[in-house]
């Protein structure tokens, strides 16, 4: 078998198995760590375009490798962002997270490069289970109720796309993963199972719920792939659907404000992944070739700088054993590369010219006003400035400058050093030569970042934003660092949501044993192991007790749908 044939989700999980033969101490697996991303990038790179390694599964065609220059290019980079987060890895021992990681990668890509719904299904699946150990591998009480908070929210997505999927082949008889009209109802569930991966609004708590709860290095992973892979997945299906313009840019506003207030700066940074994902949705509405050009540029930047900003932050936790902005500050005295690391993320997730995000969100932001959306132009002119105040400057100044918090610690380990210095010069290259970055775009590129009038709006907002910022901590109008816990919208569920089931419940216990039915017993040991699962004691556990029985029906429910519809 020729070995540019074998789909690249293979390499990665042929390497997971073969990890668990090798000894946890010795070097030679975090040399194959990083031999195994590598070797996946190099197959990327040289592959062709065309289907490949066509299969048949109870009747159906399956194609696990559609390669186009849209699937490339998030392939090049998911590659790219797990050689880079497993070298930022290699001092951990622990066998949970490099499988996991291993797999989480494999499935993603696998994703990115399925070429119809069924084989899609499945890795979708494939990366909510990988991910959840990330979380998980940090092993305390709370990681393990986000785990599991996160891990239903993420399998619901992929119920909804099963769904959607088996409503399609019922109707149309196809399972091609294609270009979509939002006009039936199997477009609109596999639409919202996609809007719940990418954090559309009001379904964006669970990004901020479990990013911050992973391990150090287990965040710099998620916040690689699972919203990315729903960024390729809806410019695949639902470029052009001018909804997403809206969605995208309510996406780039609301994560401002919860930001600018709070505390954890991991959590700063998952409000601020949710601003950015706001600018790709928004290119993905718009669907010209230039706002699609726009949105795969730009998802490949950011995976980049998010993930040197949550690198820095992360090696900041692990010197320290905190993230909280009310108890850091003065760390470039003992952490001085880490903190320039930092300022260079800083700069790329702010736009600065010479920085990656310069290049990339300004296709999007062209696109949008060369389309006549003069407001939403606006909003992201906003939005921009926005994202400047709480990533740009509120992360590195309290982290590093801010008031002396007294903190000593050493500089981050050499590895940690050398992933950050790789990805900061990432930054700085693609943004100083961005034509290297636009070749591998989907369409072909005539766009020119750095003209005058481009550069001096874009300094003169930047310059503005900095000024705000300056005297709003001058005069002390700035929020306060201080040890708080923020409420979001999903409050409102945490706390109704269970109220309703549980009555529901209640309702169904009676009319189960009116009609002389045993299930009351099957029922109530369902509720004590869920409830013993979340953890009583914690409003936000109890929210999915009832919650999670009635997804496992809808998961049994899905699978004897497509049994009969296949």
């Amino acid at each position: 078998m020729d070995f540019i044939a074998i789909p690249t989700s293979y390499i990665f999980y042929f390497g997971a198995l073969a990890l668990c033969f090798l000894s946890p101490s010795h070097i030679l697996r975090s040399v194959f760590l990083l031999a195994v991303p590598l070797l996946a990038l190099l197959q990327v790179c040289f592959l062709e375009l065309g289907n490949f390694y066509d299969i048949q599964l109870f009747g159906l065609d399956l194609e696990l490798m559609r390669v186009d220059k849209l699937s490339k290019v998030f392939g090049i980079i998911f590659c790219l962002a797990a050689l880079l987060g497993n070298l930022y890895a290699w001092h951990v021992k622990d066998i949970v997270q490099q499988v996991a990681t291993l797999l989480y990668t494999g499935s993603a890509i696998g994703a990115v490069f399925s070429g119809e719904l069924v084989s899609l299904f499945f890795y979708w699946e494939g990366t909510a289970i990988a991910s959840v150990f990330l979380i998980w591998a940090r092993r305390t009480e709370a990681s393990y109720h986000t785990g599991m908070r996160y891990l239903i929210i993420q399998i619901s997505s992929g119920v909804i796309l099963l769904a959607g999927l088996g409503v399609q082949f019922q109707t149309t008889g196809s399972i091609a993963f294609d270009k979509m009209e939002l006009s039936s109802v199997a477009s609109w569930l596999i639409f919202i199972a996609f809007g719940i991966k990418c954090a559309f609004p009001l379904l964006h708590n669970w990004l901020q719920d479990s990013y911050p709860a992973g391990t150090v290095t287990g965040t710099v992973i998620l916040s690689s792939f699972t919203t990315k892979l729903a960024i390729y997945a809806l410019a695949r299906s639902f470029a052009g659907t001018e909804i997403l313009i809206y969605i995208g840019a309510v996406m780039t506003l609301f994560p401002i404000f919860f930001a600018e207030i709070e505390n954890d700066l991991r959590r700063v940074l998952a409000y601020s992944l949710n601003n950015q994902l706001g600018f790709m949705v928004v290119g993905i509405g718009v669907g010209t070739e230039l706002a699609l050009n726009g949105t795969a540029s730009h998802a490949f930047a950011h995976i980049l700088y998010k993930s040197l900003l949550f690198m820095s932050v992360g090696a900041v936790l692990f010197r320290t054993g905190t993230s909280k902005a009310s108890e850091l500050g003065g760390l470039y005295r003992t952490m001085p590369l880490t903190a320039l690391f930092c300022l260079i993320g800083a700069a790329s997730i702010s736009a600065f010219p010479l920085f990656s995000g310069f290049v990339t969100k300004s296709l999007i932001m062209d696109a949008t006003a060369t389309e006549h959306y003069p407001v939403i132009w606006g909003i992201l002119v906003f939005a921009s400035a926005g994202v400047l105040s709480h990533s740009g400057i509120k992360v590195p100044y309290f982290t590093f400058f801010a008031h002396d918090s007294g903190l000593r610690p050493k500089e981050a380990p050499l590895n940690m050093l050398l992933a950050m210095f790789v990805t900061a010069f990432l930054c700085v290259f693609l943004g100083v030569f961005p034509d290297f970055l636009y070749a591998i775009l989907p369409y072909e590129v005539n766009y020119q970042p750095y003209t005058l009038s481009h550069v001096i709006s874009q300094m003169q907002l930047l310059c503005f934003a900095l000024l705000a910022f300056t005297i709003i901590m001058k005069i002390g109008l700035h929020p306060p660092e201080i040890k708080a816990i923020n409420l979001d919208t999903d409050w409102i569920y945490r706390r109704l949501l269970p109220i309703i089931l549980v009555r529901i419940g209640r309702v169904l216990n009676k009319f189960i044993t009116i009609c002389g039915l045993k299930w009351t017993v099957l029922i109530n040991s369902g509720e004590k192991f869920l409830l013993s699962s979340f953890g009583p004691t914690t409003n936000l556990a109890k929210i999915f007790t009832s919650g999670a029985m009635i997804l496992w029906i809808g998961v049994i429910f899905s699978g004897a749908l497509i049994i009969v519809l296949f």
